[in-house]
């Protein structure tokens, strides 16, 4: 068996772990809750759109953070078209939401969701990121939609767009 077999083996069988362990049915409910919220970045998008109308005074960086997010997520999407990894086609691991692709590599709702939180933490004050990432992330997984790696690799992806916009807003905490 070479390495890459042995890998998806892995995290197949890490998958299946996470939905035993953690996937009853309100972790489900609200784990679907969560994927149609972060479905094409589109709440993250409308919290951001949200944030402008609400304030003022930097109505132009919760602009720029709400592209942000979109940007984050169309990001993931080419990243997708490069990498054409599959999702998790296993007996053992139970998928429960549909998907716009068939493609895993990275988690869009983990890209967008850190992004989204890692720029909206700079315009809040307040520390997002571990209140809103490792949910979305473990629901993914739930989910049976990607493997460890893919939210892993995409929460990372959407951490590096977020902070280098965040740095760019005049209203962001550094």
């Amino acid at each position: 068996m070479d390495r890459s077999t042995s890998g998806a083996r892995r995290e197949t069988a890490a998958l299946s772990r996470v939905q035993g362990a953690i996937g009853t049915a309100p972790v489900v409910t609200a784990a679907k809750g969560l994927s149609l919220f972060g479905e094409h970045s589109a709440g993250w998008f409308a919290l951001g759109l949200l944030g402008a109308a609400v304030d003022k005074r930097r109505r132009k960086d919760w602009l720029v953070a709400a592209g942000g997010v979109v940007a984050a997520h169309a990001a993931s999407i080419a990243v997708k078209r490069v990498v054409r990894r599959p999702r998790p086609d296993d007996p053992s691991v139970q998928v429960l939401v549909g998907t716009p692709s068939k493609l895993s590599f990275p988690s869009s709702h983990a890209t967008s969701t850190t992004a989204a939180a890692v720029l909206f933490s700079g315009l809040t004050g307040r520390k997002l990121v571990p209140v809103l990432v490792p949910p979305m992330l473990l629901s993914r997984l739930v989910l049976g939609v990607h493997y460890p790696t893919d939210v892993l690799a995409g929460s990372a992806l959407g951490a590096l767009v977020g902070g280098l916009l965040r740095r760019k807003l005049r209203g962001g905490k550094r």
